[in-house]
């Protein structure tokens, strides 16, 4: 018995060395903390630094920073900049390219000339510190976006400048943080920035030519092979981070050029996309904030001023920094005292790059504590500051009915959705459900329900067991998206009927059927299959022919027949073309008449 406790004691001795016990002591953490810190509305970001303050070497002193906490952090890091480069909405920013150069230059460079003269001056931090500081005050990330999805007003010009300007403020401050590493080293001369433009040159190829191609033909050529494809992302976001690291500047460049180069490739209601953000969120990142929080030394703060008047400083310069900003866009783009309250909510929020530069710029010298532990109170009060202005805004916006252009506002009947799949064979059935997936409203709590009609004779039971079981494995890459999927196995006289039946059955509102096959001479002769379902079916329906895979289309061309404005599934098919174009961040170009082309903006 004494052996058994004095092994215990030696196990639990601090800091803990037992790998095991390392690892699960993270996961109680990561399980927990946003949990109980979500009732004081708290964000979870927050609550796992906290976490890492308390467990780390300079708080309770649990668990020191080894070489797997470090390679853990590591990679959190980098998903936490390739996750920001995969989610930005491309065609938003095409559709509103100009406007969100403006905000994005405008966000960029006041928060930038207020932030200088304060940490350098007042503040006496050396040229290095200063400009780098002042550039993180330029970053925001999109905290405060699920407010905005929430209350149906994502498609706001306000809201699209707003994600649009991420795209230039993120990469301009990573360039300035390699530029001032080399500084800060001596190297930043001449022969550096021939050598800069260069390499950078060189990496822009790779990553935004070859890459794009690889990966086209890797999930092109391994479309069955889902497990593959996570496997591919994360060599190539490794890979990328290792590229930008050889051309001279950070990894988190790497990482951030990653995502940007699988933006297309990857639909963000695709069940990649869900495996990638599931994994990141639910390890990696929260393993880097608990790390953050364990280099954060609490005593700095308790034996002196000057670290709460670093914090002051920091936080009051970077709202005020945003809020200017969004003054400017107001006047320049003529928007509402409420349009301009929605871009700095979304613009004012300090978290994941943020992050990423103050640590990079720690742990090279450049920074010390005092920034260090003010920019993790800055990130505590800008993310709550954000929050609290981005659903204040909202609500006027609605109120006012200011939420002008919101294309995918559609019928009452549409958030209750439900899509119907029929199958003639299996082999045809995987890109039909991708595209269900991808166009589905994700607010419906239907399944999308896949049917196979079987033969009414005697073998009809029996046929409708092997039409099941073929079809379960459809229902985990439904699960995969996180997305339900139904199987329904049916006995009809003929195919058409049963797939009419069916739909009203089960109330689907949307169709989606694989295209017509060859037909023999008695099938022509009683008539067309399809010609059959249209007659017999007041649903609207899409008609698929998808030879390759929906990652590979570069365009989607609607031909609008005149009055298609008039139809009563106008609205359905215009909203599942939208998304379908914005979930593979490609254009929809419209050929119709004038009268339609109105009927769209509208």
């Amino acid at each position: 018995m004494n052996d058994f406790f004095d092994h215990l004691m030696h196990e639990v001795e601090l800091p803990l060395n037992n790998p095991v016990l390392i690892f699960s002591l993270i996961l109680f953490i990561i399980l927990l903390s946003p949990i109980l810190l979500k009732r004081l509305n708290v964000p979870g970001i927050i609550g796992l630094i906290i976490s890492g303050v308390i467990i780390g070497p300079h708080g309770l002193n649990i668990l020191e920073k080894t070489s797997a906490v470090e390679l853990f952090s590591t990679i959190g890091l980098l998903y936490i900049m390739f996750i920001a480069g995969l989610e930005l909405d491309m065609n938003e920013f095409k559709a509103n390219q100009n406007k969100s150069l403006l905000f994005g230059f405008l966000t960029f460079i006041i928060p930038i000339t207020i932030g200088f003269p304060v940490c350098y001056y007042l503040l006496a931090y050396d040229f290095n510190a200063s400009f780098l500081t002042a550039s993180m005050f330029a970053t925001h990330t999109l905290v405060a976006y699920p407010i905005v999805s929430r209350f149906g007003i994502s498609k706001n010009p306000a809201v699209a400048i707003s994600v649009g300007g991420t795209i230039l403020t993120d990469t301009a401050v990573l360039i300035i943080l390699a530029v001032i590493m080399r500084n800060a080293n001596g190297n930043l001369n001449a022969e550096f920035w021939y050598k800069l433009a260069i390499s950078l040159a060189i990496f822009s190829v790779i990553m935004f030519v070859l890459i794009p191609r690889i990966a086209k033909w890797f999930f092109s050529k391994l479309e069955s092979e889902k497990h593959a494809h996570y496997i591919f992302v994360l060599s190539v976001v490794f890979f990328a981070a290792f590229l930008a690291e050889v051309a001279g500047v950070e990894k988190i460049i790497g990482a951030f050029v990653a995502g940007l180069a699988l933006n297309k490739l990857i639909p963000h209601s695709s069940a990649l996309m869900n495996r990638i953000e599931f994994i990141g969120n639910a390890l990696f990142i929260p393993f880097f904030l608990i790390s953050v929080g364990m280099v954060v030394d609490t005593s700095v703060i308790f034996n002196g001023n000057m670290a709460l008047i670093v914090a002051g400083t920091l936080t009051i310069v970077a709202l005020l920094g945003k809020w200017i900003a969004a003054y400017f866009t107001q006047l320049i783009f003529n928007f509402t005292t409420s349009q301009r309250q929605l871009i700095f909510g979304l613009s004012s929020s300090h978290a994941a790059a943020t992050l990423a530069i103050i640590l990079v710029g720690y742990n090279a010298g450049i920074l010390d504590e005092n920034i260090l532990n003010g920019t993790i109170i800055l990130i505590l009060i800008t993310c709550v500051v954000a929050s609290f202005a981005t659903e204040k805004a909202a609500k006027k916006i609605i109120i006012t009915g200011e939420s002008d252009g919101d294309v995918l506002q559609t019928p009452n009947t549409i958030s209750n959705e439900h899509i119907l799949l029929p199958i003639a064979n299996v082999e045809s059935i995987d890109k039909n459900l991708e595209l269900a997936l991808l166009i589905k409203d994700k607010k419906s709590p239907n399944p999308v329900s896949i049917l196979s009609v079987v033969p009414n004779d005697q073998e009809a039971e029996i046929n409708i067991i092997k039409s099941k079981n073929k079809l379960e494995q459809y229902v985990r890459q439904g699960s995969a998206a996180e997305t339900k999927v139904n199987v329904i196995a049916t006995i009809d006289h003929n195919a058409m009927s049963g797939i009419s039946r069916t739909s009203r059955e089960i109330m689907s509102d949307i169709v989606i059927l694989g295209w017509p096959q060859k037909m023999g001479f008695m099938e022509k002769l009683m008539g067309e299959k399809l010609e059959t379902i249209l007659s017999n079916t007041d649903k609207t329906i899409f008609i698929s022919n998808l030879e390759k895979p929906l990652i590979s289309l570069k365009r989607i061309s609607l031909i609008a027949p005149p009055l298609c404005e008039l139809e009563n599934g106008f609205s359905i098919w215009l909203t599942k073309l939208t998304r379908l174009a914005q979930e593979l961040s490609i254009p929809l170009v419209i050929y119709g008449e004038t009268k339609t082309h109105d009927a769209f903006r509208y």
